[in-house]
């Protein structure tokens, strides 16, 4: 109730009503917060802080209780001399960077294509959804058959349909994941296509609740197309490039079931990930605290680009 209704209430003779909590949007606001935090303390915050404790200890798996703190030894020494982590590390980096570089060129374009009006407009962009809809171990199942050195359909196009010469004999063609350079290649297009529709499909939103008055005004100035969009539609996207690619970034490091079911870091650890590698330390291999450290070990830097696309989005224009 705000000053001058409470005045005029005493003027009139009005009992007056007591201040109501619920009336102050911000306690309001974190009252119903309070959920949200319990959730993410017990499902998040808690593992998190059983993991870094963890990866501070010697600890194995079937162990009952926490071994003995190593403090930093399992970051400093275990890993300095792990040439398969060191593997490890440059491939996600390397993964990472370059499917979300393709994934944001095909998905701005997709998204673009999308917009425009053509027909069966909506059965398309239901049908190129399908890749991210499908369940990921599914649907890289599938790839693992298409990449099969034998039965490969994707060695017959090329042979047969193509006209390329990578098969020599009836049987012998390009063994897609038994080559370390193939290998990795074929996890990134794979990723690539699971993706891509995930940007297309975010892009698309964005560009929707971009005015259409922008374009005819720029239109009636002469404007080209190439100039509409670096001057109107990348600007007035920027806030939704930023979160697509941050949260694109933070699944693409972590991600782990693609290249679990399709390579398992073969051949010779060539395609191992620090997720895969993390797991394969921890369980099969027994090191519980090692595997916990590996897992880790991007924490800081997810968080420096965390923050510097927070930064991005509260800058002005």
């Amino acid at each position: 109730m705000s000053i001058i209704t409470r005045a005029r209430a005493r003027s009139v003779g009005l009992p007056h009503k007591r201040p109501n909590p619920f009336d102050n949007e911000a306690f309001l606001g974190y009252l119903l917060l309070v959920p949200t935090v319990l959730v993410l303390s017990i499902f998040l915050a808690f593992p998190f802080i059983y993991g870094v404790v963890l990866s501070t200890t010697s600890t194995e798996v079937g162990d009952e209780v926490l071994g003995r703190f190593v403090a930093l030894a399992n970051y400093l020494f275990e890993m300095a001399r792990d040439g398969v982590f060191r593997t490890a590390f440059v491939n996600t980096f390397s993964y990472t960077f370059y499917t979300t570089i393709v994934k944001f060129v095909l998905g701005l374009s997709m998204a673009l294509l999308l917009n425009q009006v053509f027909p069966a407009q909506r059965f398309v962009r239901a049908a190129l959804l399908l890749p991210w809809i499908i369940p990921s171990v599914l649907s890289t199942l599938a790839w693992r058959w298409m990449f099969d050195p034998t039965f490969s359909v994707i060695n017959w196009v090329m042979n047969s349909g193509l006209h390329l010469p990578i098969c020599h004999g009836s049987t012998t063609c390009v063994n897609w994941l038994g080559t370390p350079g193939t290998a990795m290649l074929a996890m990134m297009i794979v990723n690539i296509w699971r993706g891509t529709p995930f940007y297309g499909i975010a892009f698309l939103a964005g560009l929707q609740t971009i005015p259409t008055d922008l374009y005819e005004a720029a239109r009636v100035d002469g404007a080209t197309r190439w100039r509409q969009f670096l001057h109107i539609t990348l600007p007035m996207l920027r806030p939704v490039l930023l979160v697509v690619i941050l949260l694109s970034t933070i699944l693409t490091f972590a991600d782990f079931q693609l290249p679990w079911v399709l390579t398992r870091g073969a051949p010779y650890n060539s395609t191992q990930l620090l997720a895969t590698w993390a797991y394969t330390i921890a369980i099969p291999g027994n090191q519980l605290s090692i595997g916990a450290a590996v897992s880790l070990f991007l924490f800081p830097v997810l968080t420096v680009v965390i923050g510097v696309v927070l930064l991005l989005l509260r800058r002005p224009e």
